[in-house]
């Protein structure tokens, strides 16, 4: 199999072409920089090859990851614009690139964010939900995924990959959460009745190559745990599993005056289930916070 990836240096990506090379997939990852690569399932390739339709190679498989993290500072105007534009530029360059080839992928995952559906402390989403509020993420997201969808008019089986709170040592938010344990200053954020739909590094893999091998498996699919937590639940599993105490909360305005509209991915939250995933008999490998926690923490 050939699988085109954007962002595979990310925290996620990297996971995945470690996966596909197992797999023996030969992948082609789009970055700035072209490089060489010593090992035999691994190409670089640029932008500029993609936009002036000089790769010529025929994809079974592309995966879009990439864009402006949204954790990558204070969401100033500038910076909500970088989000977002980010997103839709990588987007649309794969949307052009697909309408110029001759063989067509079957396949297009476009990364999301259960972000979509906005926040509640009380309605349970899952993939059939409209959004039901108009926020920054929930707005981002879904012009993100009007402009992934026009792979859908190509013919190309379409994926809109709405990815939690994803747990792993070398990226996301988890390594931030446990700092302050580590200082024995840790304590749940905010009220501590938000929900956090977290899901474990080795399932979002596990969950992308069973969309890939599933051909009914289209539009939006969660990757989330079947096993949403509140606040409260999450900060005492990390308390146990990293054997610190969980004394000092961390009240909504002292967060709002260090982050300001960020402070929204931690204070507010959303029920979201893996419903898909689910129908389609996915296997979780850590389907509960616990034996996710200790095997990533230990």
């Amino acid at each position: 199999m050939k699988i085109l990836l954007t962002g595979g240096t990310g925290f996620i990506g990297s996971q995945l072409i470690n996966e596909f090379i197992r797999h023996e997939f030969q992948c082609y990852i789009v970055t700035r920089n072209i490089r060489t690569s010593s090992n035999p399932f691994i190409t670089y390739i640029n932008w500029d090859q993609l936009t002036s339709n000089s790769f010529g190679e025929s994809i079974d498989v592309v995966i879009n990851l990439a864009g402006e993290s949204i954790n990558s500072g204070r969401w100033t105007k500038q910076l909500k614009d970088k989000i977002l534009q980010s997103r839709i530029k990588s987007t649309n360059i794969l949307i052009t690139w697909f309408e110029r080839q001759a063989h067509r992928p079957n396949l297009f995952i476009n990364a999301s964010a259960i972000g979509f559906y906005g926040t509640s402390g009380s309605i349970t989403f899952n993939e059939d939900d409209k959004p039901i509020s108009n926020d920054f993420l929930a707005s981002t997201v879904s012009e993100w995924e009007a402009v992934a969808r026009k792979a859908e008019e190509l013919g190309i089986r379409t994926i809109l990959a709405r990815f939690g709170l994803v747990l792993g040592l070398n990226g996301g938010a988890l390594p931030k959460m446990i700092l302050p344990y580590k200082l024995f200053i840790g304590g749940p954020i905010g009220k501590g009745t938000q929900w956090i739909s977290w899901i474990h590094e080795k399932d979002v893999v596990g969950l992308i190559l069973h969309s890939i091998k599933n051909t009914e498996i289209r539009g939006p699919i969660n990757l989330v745990s079947p096993n949403p937590v509140t606040m409260n639940e999450f900060s005492r599993s990390l308390s146990a599993a990293l054997h610190r105490p969980n004394l000092l909360k961390v009240p909504n305005f002292a967060l709002q005056l260090l982050l300001g509209e960020m402070s929204m991915l931690v204070l507010e939250g959303q029920k979201v289930m893996p419903s898909k995933a689910i129908q389609t008999n996915y296997n979780f490998q850590f389907p509960t916070l616990k034996e996710a926690l200790l095997l990533t923490l230990n």
